[in-house]
């Protein structure tokens, strides 16, 4: 398959995953020095202050919420590859995921951190560690709020490499 553009601009030049042809490839990191890298992402999942409630006094039938959403963070980031068709297998060194209860506003506040020493970075592992953790909080819930939402996930930093540490902001 080819995704192939008449537009040369200097934007379709630095679409890592398209060879010089148009055609779609896994980036070439032979030649890259190894580093450590690191990454946080967060995210946030809104839901009814009292569901929150059920999950901070443990009375969600399923379980324990944020143990196992933490759980199944973590075992996402590291099967990343085998769900991102272009991403690189990497010899995760570190993945924790942090949650925050804001009881008020009906948030739960996600931040994951992941870290390797390799040639390529570990952002989209800390995404999907995020993004996944917000899915197991739903699926947990959803037989007691079907108001939940998942919000806002994205890379709030990350360093390593040669962009060396670059830090974000949503909109």
């Amino acid at each position: 398959m080819s995704l192939r553009s008449d537009d040369h601009s200097e934007n379709s030049a630095h679409l890592t995953h398209l060879d010089d042809h148009g055609n779609i490839h896994m980036v070439d990191v032979t030649g890259r020095p190894e580093t450590v890298r690191e990454a946080i992402a967060h995210g946030r999942v809104r839901m009814q202050p009292t569901t929150l409630t059920l999950i901070e006094r443990n009375q969600i039938a399923k379980g324990s919420v944020l143990e196992v959403a933490k759980i199944a963070g973590i075992m996402a980031a590291k099967q990343t590859p085998q769900i991102i068709p272009l991403c690189h297998p990497l010899p995760m060194t570190h993945i924790d995921l942090q949650f925050t209860i804001d009881s008020k506003a009906g948030l739960i506040f996600i931040e994951g951190r992941t870290r390797t020493h390799y040639k390529t970075g570990v952002d989209v592992e800390a995404l999907t560690a995020v993004t996944i953790a917000a899915l197991t909080i739903y699926d947990m819930c959803k037989g007691v709020d079907t108001t939940i939402t998942l919000e806002q996930a994205y890379i709030a930093e990350k360093s390593g490499g040669k962009n060396g540490t670059v830090k974000f902001q949503p909109d």
